[in-house]
Order: structure tokens, then sequence, then C-alpha cells
């Protein structure tokens, strides 16, 4: 009861009028999933009720004025588009709660008896706002039966604290380059360099991956210290050796949901080639529309979809292991230039600047100025989307093990200086920004 009460008011610090919304959602999903159990021959009916109330509301408030504004745009009508405010993290509750229902309809989970349980799941502010995305059956058993250790606590505040240095010391700062080198609805976009355009670009890749990544480690820290284990949401992506690597690396709540309660129940690979090239079509436009009401998110996940098909049917054995990173980060790359500009003229203007058709030419010396200015932030940020600070502490683990008092007392300074370490340093980084967004709160 107090995790309830703490995320209710933690999520009403955000809009109390749209914790109705989050109420009203879980109450619905509770109940369909009470019809379903005590009406087993109608269940159907009852997740068929869930999935248009849920999916309807998320279409309102997220897609209604996108929808509007095309038809405007073709018919003249209606006159007036209404302003409708997104709110926060309702992506993100909504496909909980449906993972909830649609698994009480296969029977994988027990249905919860008690509303305020299922509302404890869906408002859990360690990550009901920006993912990780938490099937029910993660944490049902433990919402009734936690059992917190020290060691727990302890792993939950190192995980925090590396999140919070994530976000606070690198995200925030590759994020400032980003805007200098790549401005969204900026006269100056006209005027970067081509290569100031794959500089801004390489530095919005590491803010987006740090900011959300930062989140989910904050979000895991944060449940583990109360007893509950959150799956991983990201398996160091940018070293992937192939779209489809990456994509099992990203956001992985996000592309288990699609594949478990889309892409499977359509037919999956099973079937004709068509029939697979049908099904992860569907799977790809959904990706891309739930990142966004635009255009842009689209045409990302149908830009993924190419991808994703040339690899099955052509390229995946004839690119030569050498260059296959290089291929997957170049097309990594490209795609965020893609996600980035929701205005389609900018964007245009942006991919076709990074190969040389662009007004500021190839170099400048503000481009230059914001490298050299930035170097170490850029190395710092490279290394912290790398597995290389795990492989080191596992080395000085092993050591440890193997009778090294040196090496054991020098892992133990250091695991007991980076927690306080780290909390400064974000301290200090924080100081004097009152506004540090996470990137993922507006899908």
């Amino acid at each position: 009861m107090v995790l309830l009460i703490s995320s209710l008011l933690f999520y009403s610090w955000g809009g109390p009028k749209y914790l109705f919304l989050l109420v009203m959602d879980t109450f619905v999903s509770w109940i369909c999933a009470l019809g379903m159990e005590k009406y087993s021959k109608n269940k159907k009916l009852f997740l068929i009720l869930d999935l248009v109330f849920m999916l309807g509301v998320l279409g309102i408030f997220k897609y209604l004025g996108f929808f509007l504004t095309n038809v405007q745009m073709i018919f003249g009508i209606p006159e007036t588009i209404p302003s409708i405010v997104l709110p926060i993290g309702i992506s993100f509750y909504t496909f909980q709660l449906i993972s909830y229902d649609i698994d009480v309809y296969k029977g994988q989970v027990k249905v919860q008896k008690d509303f305020w349980k299922l509302l404890l799941y869906s408002s859990l502010f360690h990550q009901c706002i920006a993912g990780p995305i938490v099937r029910y059956e993660t944490v049902a058993n433990e919402i009734d039966n936690r059992v917190i250790t020290i060691n727990d606590v302890y792993y939950g505040v190192r995980r925090f604290s590396i999140g919070l240095a994530k976000k606070a010391v690198l995200a925030n700062s590759c994020a400032s380059v980003a805007d200098t080198l790549l401005p969204i609805g900026s006269e100056n976009l006209a005027v970067v360099p081509t290569l100031g355009l794959w500089l801004g670009g390489l530095f919005y890749a590491l803010h987006i991956y740090l900011d959300f990544s930062a989140y989910s480690d904050m979000a895991i820290g944060m449940g583990r210290m109360v007893g509950f284990h959150y799956l991983e949401n990201f398996n160091y992506p940018y070293i992937a050796k192939s779209v489809q690597d990456f994509w099992r690396r990203w956001h992985i709540s996000l592309s288990s949901f699609f594949r478990d309660y889309v892409y499977i129940p359509l037919g999956g690979n099973r079937g004709s080639k068509s029939s697979y090239i049908r099904n992860i079509s569907v799977v790809w436009f959904l990706t891309g529309l739930w990142h966004g009401a635009s255009w842009n998110y689209i045409l990302w996940g149908l830009y993924y979809l190419g991808f994703l098909l040339l690899e099955k049917f052509y390229l995946n054995k004839k690119i030569p292991k050498g260059f296959n990173h290089v291929y997957t980060l170049f097309v990594v790359l490209i795609g965020w230039i893609i996600f980035r500009f929701e205005n389609i003229s900018e964007l245009f203007q942006v991919l076709i600047g990074l190969v040389g058709f662009t007004k500021g030419g190839f170099y400048s010396m503000v481009v230059g100025t914001q490298f050299k200015a930035n170097v170490f932030l850029l190395i710092a940020s490279i290394v912290a989307c790398t597995p290389f600070g795990k492989i080191i502490h596992n080395i000085f683990e092993n050591i440890s093990r193997n009778g090294n008092n040196i090496v054991f007392t020098l892992q133990n300074v250091i695991d007991t200086i980076t927690v306080p370490l780290l909390l400064i340093l974000s301290f200090l980084a924080l100081i004097g920004n009152s506004y540090n967004p996470f990137i993922y709160f507006q899908f």
C-alpha cells in the first residue's frame, strides 16, 4: 500500500488529471480479466472489449490529432483540430495492461482479485512512465511475496547510481552537442556542414541510448531496492553485428511485446514467404507508429523493415565479417536521423546534407571547435555504450577469487567509492539544470 500511494503521488506530479486515466484503464483491465475467469465461455468477448477500450483511449490521446491533421490536409475538414496533451507514459502502461489481459486469456497468469494490487502493477513509479514494459508474470509473485536482502539493496543503489550518472553526466551533455549541430526547427540547420551533421548524428545516437538505458538502469535499480526484479531492457545494442542483432539488444521489452502479442499470433515465420513478409511488415509499421504520431516514425519503422528483409533474404551471408559491425552502425545512425526530425522537410534537408548537399560546405571552424571541446565526452560516451567496464570488473573479480590480495583490496576500494562518486558527479552535473527530461517520456 505504501508503494501504491507513493506511485500514484509520483505519477500525479506530472498532471493530476491524468491519474484518473491510469486508474480507469487499470479498472477496465481488472474487470475484463475477472469476466474472463467467471465467464470462461465468453472470455474472448471480454478480451476484445478490453483491447477496444485500451487501444481506443490510446488512439484518442496519441493519434487523433495526427489523423485529423492528415484528413484536414486532404479534405479541408475539420476547420479546427483539438489540442490533446499526451499523458505521460500512456503507451507503456497501456501495453502492460494489454499484456496482462492477454496472458489471463491464454491462462498463462492467474487473475489478480485485488484491484489495488493490479493498480500497483500498472503504476509502479520505477518504470511506469518510460519503461521497461514489465509483464505481469514477471512481478506477479513479488507483489505479494517480496524478499529484500542487503545484496539487493546494494545492487539496486549501485544500478540506480550508474543510471543517474549516465543521464546527468553523459546523456545531457551529448544532447547539448546534438542540439547544436542538429537543431530542430531552426534556420541554422541549412548551414550546418556535412561533417557537422555526421558528428551531430553520432552525438544524438549516443544521447538516445545513454538517456533511455539510463532510465531503465534507474528503474531496475529502484525496483531491486524494494524487491522487484525487472528484466533487462538493453544489452549493449551498439556492439550488434546486424540490424536483427541490434533489435534483439535494443528496447528488449518492446521488441518482445510485439513478438509475443502481434508477430507470433499472426503466424510468425511459419507459412509462406509472403505471409512472413506480411507479418513482419505489420510489426514494424506498429513499432514505428508506437513511437509517435508522425510520419517520420512510420518511415523509421518501415526503414528498419527494409533492412531486416534484406538481411533475411539477401545480405545476411554477403557482408564480410570485418564490415558487418560498421554496416550496422551506419544503418542505425541514419535511422536515428529519421527518428529525430518530425518535420519531413527538415529530415530531407539533413539526409541530403549528409552526402554533401548543404549550404554549409563540408567543414567549418564551429564543427572543429565542437569536436575539440567534446572529444573526451565522445570517448567516455562511446565506452559507456560498450561492456568494457563490465569486462574489467569481471577480470578483477576473477583475479580476486584466485587469492590475489592486492587486487582484492583494490576491487573493494573501487566498489566502495563508485556509488558516492557517481552520485556526487551527477549532483554537480545537475546543478543549474532545472529541466532534464528523459527522451522516452514523449512516447
